[in-house]
């Protein structure tokens, strides 16, 4: 929304979730070049994070990643995937720390029925603890970095080839071939989740 350049955090966040939130700003701003921003939004856009159910405390850093990502999805104007989950610290360098808890919160993403959750590479190690059946029909991608966790959750439009740019009769509507983001997988398309109006992305 217009503004200053402020940020504003809501739904009863303890002091590690709203320094995360810095962070993921931070670093997204450090960023501006590659996700093709305009400088000056930061000093013309105010930004509101609100987590929902506010009445309940919440704290830690596993939502770090999931802020740099919605607030890269609604500066860029670029959709998230709607059929994922993440959960991951970040640095102010982009780098993607572990986290906790990790056997409930995949849990939780097996219950929301979705089909991808993004973790930390290190805590692959972890899974040996977690019941194999948890895992079934889940796909778990592991990263490093925010730039591994942005390939695979923003969905990027293909530039047009020149020959596709040559005036030409549309087809119809039925015979236009779904596209595809990453290998055999449907990109699934989620408005830019950080304003105050708008739902946040999953941690």
């Amino acid at each position: 929304m217009k503004g200053k350049g402020q940020l504003t955090l809501t739904g009863h966040l303890g002091d590690v979730m709203k320094e995360s939130a810095q962070a993921a700003l931070s670093y997204v701003r450090s960023r501006e070049k590659t996700l093709n921003l305009n400088p000056d939004m930061f000093s013309k856009q105010d930004l509101h994070i609100h987590v929902p159910a506010g009445a309940i405390p919440k704290d830690g850093p596993s939502a770090g990643i999931t802020m740099a990502t919605a607030i890269a999805s609604a500066f860029s104007g670029t959709p998230a995937r709607r059929d994922l989950a993440m959960t991951g610290e970040i640095t102010l360098r982009g780098r993607v720390l572990p986290i906790g808890g990790l056997k409930e919160k995949i849990l939780a993403a097996k219950r929301a029925k979705l089909t991808t959750v993004i973790l930390p590479r290190r805590n692959k190690k972890d899974l040996e603890e977690i019941p194999k059946h948890l895992l079934k029909g889940i796909h778990l991608a592991f990263v490093e970095t925010m730039d591994d966790v942005m390939k695979i959750a923003l969905r990027r439009q293909a530039k047009a080839s020149p020959a596709s740019r040559k005036p030409s009769t549309p087809p119809a509507p039925s015979r236009i071939p779904p596209l595809r983001s990453g290998k055999g997988r449907r990109p699934h398309e989620l408005p830019a989740t950080v304003m105050a109006h708008r739902a946040p992305a999953r941690s």
